[in-house]
């Protein structure tokens, strides 16, 4: 996947998590939605991660495709 395909992917994302967002802001809003929306979160994420992942290997004069989706453990894990 390449970066316009990610970045597209995260904007893709982004949008679905503010519409998740607005109806967990209602009283009404699932459990379903819930889990989306952390699902959806995990999986920015990992999108993130794999974009600032294939811009350092292509800054380095490595080959950015061996860039790979890490875990959700290791994502999730950061501390910043």
């Amino acid at each position: 996947m390449d970066d316009a395909k990610i970045l597209s992917r995260i904007n893709e994302l982004a949008r679905e998590e503010h519409q998740l967002f607005e109806r967990e802001s209602r009283p009404n809003v699932s459990d379903a939605d819930r889990e989306r929306l952390r699902q959806i979160q995990v999986t920015l994420d990992q999108c993130w991660d794999l974009l600032r992942q294939r811009r350092a290997r292509r800054a380095a004069g490595l080959e950015p495709e061996d860039a790979r989706v890490r875990n959700e453990k290791t994502v999730e894990g950061y501390t910043g």
